[in-house]
Formats: C-alpha cells, sequence, structure tokens
C-alpha cells in the first residue's frame, strides 16, 4: 500500500489534517519572538565556548575600561547605531594595516545594514552588543535592559554575524551602573567599555576636527588602552570624522612601539 493512499481515499480525514496544521502554524507565529518587545523570557545566549568561559568569567564584574596587562598594547572599537558612511574606509584603512577591531552594533544598525555585519564579518573583525536601540538603561526596568540585549543579539545573528559574535557588550552612552553590569554578565556578556572616546561624532558643528579627534586618541595612549570611534554619522550626515582620523591614529601607535591587539584575545591569553 502507498504512504499516501489515506488522503487519497479519505478527502474528509484530508481537510482535517490540514486545518489542524494551518491552526498550529498559525500559533506558533503568534509566539515568535519580535525585536525587541516580545522576547523578556528568552534563553539569554551564551556567545563563549566552553573553552573562553574562564576568560569571560574574569571580565564579570567589572566596569572594563582597559586590558589589564604592562604590554604595549591598545584595542581599536568603533559604535554604529546611525549610518555606514565611514564603513567602507574603516575597513580599507584596517585591511592595510592588518589591524583588527571589535564593532559595537545596535540592532536597529543590524537591521538596516545587514550587509554592512556581514561586512565586518567577513574581514574577521569582532562584533559587539550595543542594545537594540540605545536607550538610556537607567530609564528602563530590568526587563526592558534584557529585551534590549536580546534582541540586539537576535538582530545580530539574523544579518549574519556568525563566528564573529563576541559576548562583549557595550552600554548605550556608556552609562552603567554595579546592578546593571550584573544584569549583562547574567545574559552571557562582559561589559567592555572604553579609555576614550575620540568625540569625532560631534562632527564639524560640534566643534571637532580631524586633528582633535588623533589628538584625543593618542592622548589616552597607555597599556591595554581601549579606543572608541564611530562608523557613522548622525542626522544622515556623510562626514565621519573618525574615518578620516583612523590611518593617522593606527600609524602613529604603531610608530610609539605599540600592536594593536583584537579584544577576543582577552578570552584566551594575554599575558599581564
Amino acid at each position: 500500500m502507498e504512504t499516501h493512499s489515506v488522503f487519497a481515499a479519505h478527502p474528509l480525514v484530508t481537510r482535517r489534517l490540514l486545518r489542524a496544521a494551518i491552526g498550529l502554524s498559525a500559533a506558533l507565529w503568534m509566539v515568535v519572538p519580535r525585536p525587541p518587545a516580545a522576547i523578556a523570557g528568552t534563553a539569554a545566549p551564551r556567545p563563549a565556548a566552553a573553552a573562553e568561559q574562564a576568560g569571560l568569567r574574569a571580565l564579570f564584574g567589572s566596569e572594563n575600561r582597559v586590558i589589564r596587562t604592562r604590554e604595549l598594547v591598545v584595542a581599536v572599537t568603533f559604535n554604529a547605531a546611525w549610518n555606514e558612511a565611514g564603513l567602507n574606509r574603516v575597513l580599507g584603512e584596517l585591511a592595510r594595516r592588518h589591524a583588527p577591531a571589535t564593532f559595537f552594533l545596535t540592532g536597529g544598525f543590524a537591521h538596516r545594514y545587514p550587509e554592512a555585519v556581514r561586512r565586518i564579518a567577513t574581514a574577521r573583525h569582532g562584533l559587539g552588543n550595543h542594545s537594540y536601540s540605545h536607550p538610556y538603561f537607567k530609564d528602563l526596568t530590568e526587563a526592558g535592559r534584557r529585551r534590549e540585549v536580546l534582541a540586539a543579539d537576535r538582530a545580530l545573528r539574523a544579518a549574519g554575524g556568525g563566528a564573529a559574535l563576541t559576548p562583549f557588550f557595550r552600554f548605550p552612552y556608556s552609562e552603567t551602573s554595579p546592578a546593571q553590569i550584573r544584569e549583562a554578565n547574567g545574559l552571557g556578556f562582559a561589559d567592555i567599555e572604553f579609555t576614550t572616546d575620540t568625540n569625532g561624532w560631534k562632527g564639524t558643528e560640534g566643534g571637532m576636527t580631524v586633528d582633535r579627534a588623533v589628538h584625543r586618541a593618542l592622548q589616552a595612549l597607555r597599556p591595554g588602552a581601549i579606543l572608541q570611534l564611530h562608523v557613522g554619522a548622525s542626522g544622515g550626515r556623510t562626514e565621519v570624522i573618525d574615518a578620516e582620523a583612523l590611518p593617522r591614529i593606527l600609524d602613529t601607535i604603531t610608530a610609539r612601539g605599540y600592536r594593536v591587539v583584537d579584544l577576543r584575545t582577552l578570552l584566551t591569553s594575554l599575558s599581564t
């Protein structure tokens, strides 16, 4: 007897089964999480592999603004919440100098620019979580903060972040508190902030220039410094001071005897 003969001989059974299947599909669709509002109960992601857990736990409980080392190393990081206006140049300058970086993206950015996420991942840079919509976390409930972190994680994964994803979270506006850091840790993320921001994001209308951005970055140079730059600009602007300043920053870092390290080395080994 052929396996489909039941459906051929009994159309009433077929119709009932189809209605049941449609009903089940509709029910499942209703519970699919929609970032950022509907995922409060989603299981916490655990981005780090088992071998990296010890290194990750060492970062828990801290507002990490420097790498704990005496070596002449510096980490270069970029935030992205607005547009991707400076990304081409940033990726090009990093590639020319074989310099690694970590990009802290909002989920909203990942949703709007999935190709940018894939390009960063393909270039083998790290991807960090910068919340979904970049709100002030102090104005949210604990459940709201959880939704922001998990929704961003989902967006980064959906955009193709893949193996580039890191268990690193950077708070919007770099506003942290011990309680909120514990919350992020509980979701499997270490808080990674920065030693200095170039302030290039302010643009020329905010009084910034390429020279000033370079000066701010290099003034903070010390063993383990973490620099923060931005890949885009607000208000639809296409001028990205940090993209223009990056070559000078990287070249001077090298000239002063420092090397740029990947933040993911924090999960494995970096001598202290």
